[in-house]
């Protein structure tokens, strides 16, 4: 189920969404987790007891200071070693090349308030399985697809980008891109913040590999928000198995928390 469920949702009795919200079970999620951590700074003496529950998702600024410091509190990230910074770099090179740039085509299917999801998901792949059973010299199915299927305004140009670097894209959308030898449509549909992507590489211009020195402070920046983030899943999961959900299913949700 994709939208509001018939059982409200609830974490420990407090509601999060009424009936006539039409809310995507992600964002039910989004604000279950982050009602388990308000409730969590509240029992913690960080958050006054009187704080108002949140309106439409919105938390107050005192709820929101005091979850910073309820996190900054119990959540501990180790500086990653000299070893796991020059093992990360090695097996991921490709990441921090600079310049790097492809050429690119998308068919974007978006999640938007209200929409099916599972529906949405089941009319991307099957875009996806029909372009790549496309013949490389035969009809461009690619194009076909975006101009009558794409919610992007690049559908009209058959999902066509241009040349784009990281800075271009939606960084959930050049982790999955950039850094890569692959050329072709992508062989799995790519998840960012506006929905499903079918993407196709048409080039790739490799970008200059600067030595590790120089990137040390980047990898050593993205080990740490890796270990945040672990230590975040963790410690949502044993809040979630000491509360009481009603109408939400924090398991299947692949992050706790959207950036």
């Amino acid at each position: 189920m994709n939208t509001t469920p018939s059982v409200l949702p609830q974490v420990n009795g407090v509601v999060l969404a009424h009936a006539d919200e039409a809310l995507t079970t992600e964002s039910i999620r989004q604000r279950a987790c982050a009602e388990l951590l308000r409730q969590a700074a509240l029992q913690a003496g960080l958050l006054a007891a009187d704080d108002p529950l949140p309106l439409g998702g919105a938390m107050t600024e005192a709820a929101s200071t005091a979850i910073e410091a309820l996190l900054d509190r119990e959540l501990h990230v180790p500086e990653p070693s000299e070893e796991a910074l020059r093992r990360h770099h090695a097996a991921q090179r490709g990441r921090y090349a600079v310049g790097e740039r492809v050429l690119l085509r998308h068919v974007l299917f978006a999640v938007t308030p209200g929409v099916d999801v599972n529906a949405l998901r089941q009319r991307a792949e099957a875009c996806l399985l029909d372009v790549r059973c496309a013949s490389p010299h035969g009809d461009d199915r690619f194009s076909a697809a975006a101009l009558v299927t794409s919610n992007c305004p690049s559908g009209a140009e058959g999902g066509a980008l241009g040349w784009l670097t990281t800075d271009d894209c939606a960084p959930e959308l050049a982790r999955e891109i950039f850094g890569k030898l692959e050329v072709g449509v992508l062989p799995h549909l790519v998840h960012s913040r506006f929905g499903l992507h079918v993407v196709e590489v048409l080039a790739r211009e490799p970008g200059l590999d600067p030595a590790f020195e120089a990137v040390r402070s980047a990898v050593a920046q993205g080990l740490r928000q890796q270990a945040y983030a672990t230590a975040l899943r963790q410690y949502l999961r044993l809040l979630a198995g000491a509360a009481t959900l009603a109408g939400v299913d924090l398991e299947a949700a692949e992050s706790p928390l959207v950036q």
